[in-house]
């Protein structure tokens, strides 16, 4: 027997089990987490709309990260105005201090605000391997690093970078940028504005110059162990966008 109340839906209907005993059952409602939608939760997200949103936004390219790593790109024709062309040494090294300490800014941005985009995580290595070749380049010109050692640190690039474009011509997955390798470039973007800035006679050049030494060094070391940390993720990379590329398609 059902009870109706009011004319409305049943709200309370009693049967028996398999026993013979009376039970009780009841309508579901919003109360107890379900709405009128079948297979539906009240109070839940939908798992797979998620997972698109986060799969279109990738695809943005006007993102606050986007924007500061353009400024930083922006400011490297700047910084070798200001050391060349104005000659001013000290503030040359300020300004390349400051492009190599917000290297992490525009990540962690985009991490914490969920604005990551498929194109800031091509264009942050690039501007960091832009940003380090230049101020090799412009340190050694000023006399203000040992040839070997910028040697050493364009090297490195060069070995990364041309590993890079092998990857991307055979065809392999996109790989993640290490955190060692972060670490290293990181470092080096601190030794290198300090030789700059500490090339000089003056007594307190000389202590900045040596904080120069011990930061490149170890700089140095954690970035040759970043390129060959990447070799175990280079072959996964490629043995993944081969599988793709020979995975047949279903067409409708």
């Amino acid at each position: 027997m059902t009870r109706m109340v009011g004319g409305d839906v049943p709200d309370v209907e009693r049967g028996t089990d398999g026993s013979g005993t009376v039970g009780h059952t009841r309508r579901l409602g919003p109360v107890d987490g379900v709405d009128a939608m079948p297979g539906k939760a009240t109070g839940g997200s939908d798992p797979s709309a998620t997972a698109s949103d986060d799969q279109d936004g990738l695809d943005r390219i006007w993102t606050l990260p986007n924007l500061i790593t353009a400024v930083r790109l922006a400011c490297i024709p700047l910084y070798i105005w200001i050391l060349f062309g104005a000659d001013r040494q000290t503030a040359a090294a300020l300004l390349l201090a400051a492009l190599g300490a917000t290297d992490w800014i525009d990540g962690y941005i985009a991490r914490r605000f969920h604005q990551v985009s498929t194109v800031g995580k091509v264009l942050d290595p690039v501007a960091d391997r832009i940003l380090v070749v230049t101020a090799i380049i412009t340190i050694m010109v000023q006399g203000a690093v040992p040839i070997w050692f910028g040697v050493a640190t364009l090297a490195r690039e060069v070995v990364v970078s041309g590993a890079v474009l092998l990857l991307a011509s055979l065809g392999a997955a996109r790989i993640d940028v290490l955190w060692v390798g972060k670490a290293g470039t990181f470092a080096l973007m601190t030794a290198y504005p300090l030789f700059l800035v500490s090339h000089g006679p003056a007594t307190w050049q000389s202590v900045l110059h040596v904080a120069a030494w011990v930061i490149g060094l170890l700089g140095l070391a954690l970035a040759w162990v970043a390129a060959g940390s990447y070799v175990a993720p280079a072959r996964e990379a490629l043995a993944a966008g081969r599988h793709h590329d020979t995975t047949p398609t279903t067409r409708g």
